[in-house]
């Protein structure tokens, strides 16, 4: 009886030890797989968001004359402007710092586009767009069309533009931050100015790690 005792008690002590270990190792490797949280990138002005938020859909023309979409945005990161091109000031500096932080970027890395969204449809026309954005590289493109539609698409990033006259001259007073769009052409982040060319390369390049480990598919990996 005793030999008996034994060996019970000692197979429902390797039960209990093999469950234990079962439920530990569940455990450990849910929260293994859990994703990581976005990264906090405050030095660089910039706030990612774990969970990337949708634009809203919209049609308007680009610098070639084409329809585009919300889709179009699609397959590839993009930072995105909301300025016009007869901005004397903002807008310039802006599109020159995209222009040194592209050319800083790894090749390695995804090389993203760069989106001007016209606050100006009245004079940025298609052609005028093309000139403008062609200046800075072939990778920068403008929106134009619809006002209304415009506008709204500035507020799904975050912008906002408000038109004003002064001595007979339209002034647009604009939003002066960058939106960075994920691959799935959704809102990923935004960066605050100042806009330091180094420092939005080091941005981009940690959120595009962030986002492969942690949204391979968003990310374009």
């Amino acid at each position: 009886m005793g030999r008996s005792l034994r060996i019970t008690l000692t197979g429902l002590f390797l039960v209990v030890a093999l469950i234990f270990g079962l439920t530990v190792g569940r455990q450990v490797f849910l929260a293994s797989d859990e994703p990581v949280p976005a990264p906090d990138l405050s030095q660089y002005n910039t706030y990612v968001y774990d969970q990337p938020r949708e634009l809203v859909e919209f049609t308007l023309i680009n610098e070639l004359g084409k329809t585009v979409t919300r889709e179009d945005l699609k397959g590839r990161w993009t930072f995105v402007f909301v300025g016009y091109t007869n901005c004397p000031d903002i807008c310039p500096a802006a599109m020159a710092n995209l222009r040194q932080t592209n050319n800083l970027l790894p090749a390695e890395l995804p090389q993203p586009d760069y989106l001007l969204v016209s606050a100006d449809p009245e004079h940025d026309t298609p052609e005028k767009l093309k000139a403008y954005t062609g200046f800075f590289g072939e990778n920068f493109h403008g929106l134009t069309g619809d006002l209304d539609t415009l506008r709204a698409l500035a507020k799904s990033v975050s912008a906002v533009f408000v038109h004003r006259e002064v001595d007979g001259q339209l002034l647009v007073d604009h939003s002066g931050h960058l939106a960075l769009l994920n691959p799935d052409g959704k809102l990923q982040a935004l960066i605050q100015p100042p806009h330091k060319p180094q420092e939005l390369a080091e941005a981009y390049e940690r959120i595009y790690q962030w986002a492969k480990v942690n949204h391979p598919r968003a990310s374009g990996a």
